[in-house]
């Protein structure tokens, strides 16, 4: 069963300064959002326990660690159904160069993100995902020439401050 939790000005700041830095002690956090330290810490163990937060994390900069060619590829499956996708889906995400995969319509069936060291690298990774899966249809790749903008945060407070659980 789904439901929602409900989210308060306390919950909304304290999940807005987690996602600009999650590496903050609990003292810090409680300081910057003028709440005791109990008060804090309580607070981000429900927003986890209820899964509001998911994964805290560090965003490592691809070009400092040799992994600089960033693609946008879209998919298209000759059969589309349930098993395929599924089937298709389990195959992307286990694969550590896939940053993001989302099952879309219209249009292709899936928008992947991903992330190699260079073009033999996208080579490799496209002959064993891709060509080498019989129901891979079409690829279209677009290939990152400049980030313009990168931003894993959620724009909190937007929807009201209800979040499905």
């Amino acid at each position: 069963m789904e439901f929602f939790i409900t989210l308060d000005a306390l919950d909304l700041r304290l999940l807005d300064l987690l996602q600009e830095d999650a590496s903050l002690s609990n003292q810090a956090l409680a300081d910057l959002a003028h709440v005791s330290p109990a008060t804090c810490l309580r607070r981000v163990r429900r927003l986890v326990e209820t899964g509001v937060i998911e994964k805290q994390m560090a965003i490592v900069s691809p070009e400092k660690v040799g992994v600089g060619l960033s693609a946008l590829v879209e998919i298209t499956l000759d059969r589309q159904g349930a098993e395929h996708l599924d089937a298709f889906e389990t195959l992307v995400v286990a694969a550590p160069e896939i940053q993001q995969c989302w099952r879309v319509a219209p249009g292709p069936d899936f928008i992947l993100v991903l992330q190699v060291s260079d073009m033999p690298a996208y080579h490799a990774l496209v002959q064993r995902l891709f060509t080498q899966h019989a129901n891979v249809r079409n690829v279209k790749t677009f290939f990152s020439v400049k980030r313009a903008k990168f931003d894993p945060r959620v724009a909190v407070g937007v929807a009201g401050g209800r979040v499905l659980r």
